[in-house]
């Protein structure tokens, strides 16, 4: 059987050309290795739910994304990760703020660098906490807590997720803001701590708004008082503290960090492509849902953001010695 000829006319080699062209695309997506968005959380949290709602927004530009969840040691599995990662772009983490502000000044020996070893890419959104009240303390504001702890020093107690966590410090805040004095109880974890408030064995609870906002809403605990410039989309009949009378104001964030050296067109690319998902209104409405608050800086506003933090919590978390190995 003799073999097929086509004749190389200037219309067959269009038409080879066109097809090449057309398939370009396709071969270049196949070729380009996935965007990796590493989690240090479980599956169902609330830095798991952000980073997948952010892939799901970026896939429009960067094709294939892995969201990868390496949960353990409050994130520093993950920082770890990211941080041997080549500054391609291909490698990104999404986090709450703690590990790159909290850690440094808790941990006696944090196998880390949160400034050199990470390159700063967006801060995505901003969240507050909420002061919660439970049967025990049976308080219905501010004023109400603060005469209770004044009046009977060192017998109020309040629940954390844990020693060295924001809500931890966001109840020595109180305390320095407030003259007053409370106990920190810390449980392994945010449900834990829930049924000990519900249970009456603490009088208070310092969480994020998310997390207790239902219990709220259920009359089962009382937020009374959110640590933000501004009232609470989900409790906006929660009063601020200052509008409690209380000069304190503390919020915490999530954002998108690389590996040290990324930089150029890989920085930029993601830079771009996060501004880009803070202005999208759907995207928005997630985040609100979510008891976020959508920010989509650049990298430089996240590195300042960073340092101003790093700053502010270094005394309060000196003054209670708390150090962990």
């Amino acid at each position: 059987m003799q073999p097929l000829r086509i004749p190389l006319t200037r219309r067959t080699l269009g038409a080879i050309a066109l097809c090449l062209a057309a398939l370009s695309p396709s071969l270049q997506a196949q070729e380009k290795p996935p965007l990796r968005i590493v989690v240090g959380f479980p599956p169902g949290g609330s830095a798991d739910v952000l980073a997948r709602m952010v892939a799901d927004a970026l896939r429009d530009d960067f094709g294939t994304i892995i969201v990868d969840n390496k949960p353990g040691a409050g994130g520093r599995i993950a920082l770890n990760i990211v941080k041997a990662a080549k500054p391609d772009g291909q490698t990104v983490i999404v986090l709450p703020s703690g590990p790159m502000v909290l850690f440094p000044h808790v941990y006696k020996k944090l196998d880390y660098d949160a400034v050199k070893d990470f390159t700063p890419v967006s801060q995505i959104a901003r969240f507050q906490f909420g002061v919660v009240s439970g049967p025990a303390s049976n308080v219905k504001n501010v004023a109400e807590m603060v005469a209770k702890a004044k009046s009977d020093p060192g017998n109020a107690s309040y629940g954390t997720p844990g020693a060295g966590t924001l809500p931890h410090f966001m109840g020595v805040l109180m305390e320095q803001s407030a003259g007053i004095s409370l106990n920190h109880v810390p449980f392994q974890g945010g449900a834990p701590a829930n049924n000990a408030l519900l249970g009456g064995h603490i009088g208070y609870k310092f969480d994020v708004v998310s997390e207790t906002a239902e219990m709220h809403r259920a009359g089962k605990a009382r937020i009374i008082a959110v640590t933000g410039s501004q009232r609470d989309s989900q409790v906006p009949e929660v009063p601020t503290l200052k509008e409690s009378g209380i000069n304190m104001e503390a919020t915490a964030w999530f954002a998108m960090y690389g590996p040290a050296g990324l930089k150029g067109d890989a920085l930029g690319r993601l830079e771009k492509a996060m501004m880009k998902i803070a202005r999208d209104p759907a995207m928005k409405d997630k985040m609100l849902k979510l008891g976020l608050e959508p920010i989509g800086s650049n990298s430089a506003d996240l590195a300042a953001a960073q340092k101003a933090d790093l700053n502010r919590w270094e005394k309060p978390i000196k003054a209670t010695g708390v150090q962990l190995d």
